[in-house]
This record gives C-alpha cells, structure tokens and sequence, in this order.
C-alpha cells in the first residue's frame, strides 16, 4: 500500500465521481505466439490469458480494491472469462489460476467447459463474500469481431473498482507479431492511461520471455 499513498488524492478526487472509469480501447501488436502454442498443443487463447493475466499481477495500480470503505491491496485474483453455452447465452468460467503455465491452461480449460455445459448461469459472484469478490478481475473476448470500443455494464458506476479486460480477433498470420483489439476499463483513482501502457508492455514482453 506505499505505492498507493502516493496517489491517495487522486483516488480520493475520482472516488467522488458518478462513473470514475477510464476506458482506453487500442490495437496490440504481440509476438505471435500461435506456433510456440501449435508445437506443444497448447490452446491459443488459454495462453493468451495466461500471459494477460500473469501480467495484470505484475503492476499494483490494478490490484487496488475498495473494501468496507477503504482502499486495500489484493494479493491474488481468480481466473475467470466469458463464453457461451449450448444455447448461445453467455456464462462466466472461474478458477484458481497457477502460476505453472501448464497447470494453468488445464484449470482454465477445465473451468470453460463446466461454463459451457450449464443452461444455468453461474459464477456471478453469489457463492463469494463482499471481501471475496474483490479478488477479482473480468476479462472477455469476443471473437468473432475486430473490436473498436466496448462498454461493460456495471451494477453501480460509483462502486466499479474491479478491471474489465476485452479483446477481439486476432489477426490473420503474418509473421513474427499478430495484433489484436484490446480494452481496459479501470478505476481511474487507481489507474492512469501510463498504467495501461506498462500493462500491454508488460504482456509483450512475457509472451516473448515464453515463447523465446
């Protein structure tokens, strides 16, 4: 919580907001890691999420919740994302992220086809105490689209203090990088547009420590 006294006026400034959200959508250009994924079997976008996700622990602007009132520091988050069920209806896949790459790829394929298989729409968040859904962070892609801006529904503007990460399509293959849309709505108490830069830095450069 050092780092977040340094900014402590800022969060105070924006927490006085109707709706304190930054919105920031872009076009990522990544190392293309689709064919380190096809030479060891591992699903693309399970290890998208994996590099996403690793490097979202990485920066504390995007661990900072409010609590009973008060600004507190995460420790760890839960992975989650959106897919869609046998009828075509959104549902949400949660589990306990590791940091082993592999384990984590089958926690998180394992937690998208319980979502998958459920008429009914489940890990909203209703098993979670208050404090337990702060340890969290949403994240969504939509395939299907080269993605130009997306707004998230939020339960109350005032209160929103969890990240929500989208991405689109990734681009056709090309060579050594692939691009994709990307967005990041946040707490702008807590994060700033640099944040946001530092994080899609971060996450080229853990795509490529992986892929060599």
């Amino acid at each position: 919580m050092k780092n977040f006294e340094h900014r402590r006026d800022r969060f105070e400034l924006f927490a006085g907001f109707d709706n304190p959200r930054i919105n920031l959508g872009m076009a990522l250009t990544l190392p293309d890691f689709r064919p380190f994924c096809k030479a060891r079997q591992l699903p693309p976008f399970h290890f998208f999420l994996y590099c996403l996700l690793d490097s979202v622990q990485s920066i504390d602007n995007f661990l900072y919740r409010v609590h009973d009132g008060e600004v507190i520091k995460i420790e760890q988050f839960y992975g989650s994302y959106t897919v869609l069920n046998q009828d075509n209806n959104l549902n949400y896949a949660r589990f306990v992220r590791s940091p082993d790459l592999a384990e984590f790829v089958e926690r998180s394929v394992a937690a998208g086809r319980v979502a998958q298989a459920s008429r009914a729409l489940i890990n909203t968040g209703a098993d979670l105490s208050p404090r337990e859904m702060r340890d969290n962070v949403y994240n969504t892609c939509l395939p299907w689209l080269d993605l130009t801006a997306i707004e998230h529904p939020l339960y109350r503007h005032h209160e929103a203090d969890i990240p929500l990460i989208a991405w689109g399509r990734f681009s056709a293959p090309a060579g050594a990088t692939l691009t994709l849309p990307f967005s990041i709505q946040a707490h702008h108490g807590f994060v700033d547009g640099y944040h946001v830069h530092r994080l899609t830095e971060r996450l080229a450069a853990r795509i490529a420590e992986l892929i060599g």
